[in-house]
């Protein structure tokens, strides 16, 4: 089996506080972070710096460039996100200005050399998008046939967000999944996301939810029932910190306009393995059911948000690339990956979760 690490470009400093788009790439390579997530942020930043500005043909044209660097550097492009707040959306005249900005995003995928788009799922407030199963399929079913017919196809990964409006866990995406029904519309699975929601409670003073473990446990063995590997297209695998005091108004990340879940992700995720800093979150078992239990192979990606990426020393990106590295190497060495053989899909030789 083939494991190889990857890492978003957002995940090595803000281009807005001045971590430049070379050297972000050129510390990934340095690092062999091999596989690298276009996050549109650092795209239209690059396309911003031509004449003319962030146009849809500089946007374009930025991808091609971009693409000339990572290949020049030994780098693959896995995919290009988030296209966000798409689904389910009430104001259909809205809906339709994303459909126009995803033809955009199709050009931007083919012009970047990547055949995945990442979704995550919407989490606009409930006056804005629909809890509606019927509707989220219908836009995700439209979105998959767009994707399809361009040449090569373009595959879509929908990732529930653990602050999401509706979209909330890896079972609510799973069933979308299942509904949509298409080849190119898939998963994107991340640990962060998943424990986010089910174990972790930033607001709860234990930073725990109330039977975080045995919640957690079940949740795994779920997954290892529900889940079709065939419709993993990546994984991302990341842990978070635990707070020494819950996050609620008053704390330093509290935002008046986002729930604690949402200002957690944003400050305080870890990479892999970094307990010493206050990680908490069963990463090793979740990942694990990915890889022992449905027997995924292929990119995993340490898609990193914290207050971190935001500061502007020049070490910043190195920093971010040696710790990234750091933790690839910690998660090979736990989970002997690129030695595993014959991991069984649907985890029947796991005895049980592990927590």
């Amino acid at each position: 089996m083939s494991y190889k690490p990857a890492i978003s470009t957002m995940s090595l400093g803000r281009c807005w506080a001045g971590h430049d788009f070379t050297h972000k790439l050129d510390m990934a390579a340095k690092h062999n972070l091999t596989g690298i997530e276009i996050f549109f942020e650092d795209l239209e930043d690059v396309a911003a710096q031509l004449p003319g500005g962030a146009t849809p043909a500089n946007q374009i044209q930025a991808s091609k460039n971009i693409a000339k660097l990572c290949a020049d550097r030994g780098l693959t492009i896995i995919g290009l996100q988030p296209f966000l707040h798409y689904e389910g959306l009430y104001d259909r005249a809205e809906h339709a200005k994303r459909i126009e900005k995803l033809k955009l995003w199709l050009q931007l995928a083919k012009a970047l050399g990547t055949d995945i788009i990442q979704i995550p799922t919407n989490f606009l407030p409930a006056s804005e998008c629909s809890s509606d199963i019927d509707l989220i399929v219908a836009d995700m079913v439209e979105v998959a046939d767009m994707g399809a017919a361009q040449d090569p196809p373009i595959k879509f990964a929908y990732e529930s967000l653990a602050w999401a409006t509706h979209i909330d866990t890896w079972e609510r995406c799973c069933e979308i999944v299942a509904k949509v029904d298409r080849p190119n519309f898939g998963l994107c699975l991340d640990t962060f996301n998943i424990a986010g929601r089910v174990y972790a409670d930033p607001a709860a003073v234990s930073g725990k939810t109330v039977n975080a473990e045995a919640d957690m446990a079940a949740s795994i063995a779920r997954l290892l029932k529900t889940v079709d590997v065939k419709k993993v297209f990546y994984i991302q695998v990341v842990d978070a910190e635990r707070l020494a005091a819950p996050l609620i108004e008053g704390h330093e990340f509290w935002a008046q306009d986002q729930v604690a879940r949402m200002s957690w992700s944003r400050n305080c995720r870890l990479f892999y393995g970094e307990q010493e800093l206050g990680g908490y979150l069963p990463v090793l078992e979740i990942t694990r059911a990915f890889i022992e239990g449905l027997g995924y192979e292929g990119w995993v990606s340490m898609e990193l948000f914290s207050r971190v990426m935001t500061y502007k020393e020049k070490e910043i990106p190195e920093q971010l690339a040696s710790r990234a590295a750091t933790a690839w190497s910690k998660l090979e060495r736990d989970l002997g990956l690129n030695a595993v053989k014959g991991a069984v899909n649907g985890g029947a030789h796991l005895e049980e979760a592990r927590l």
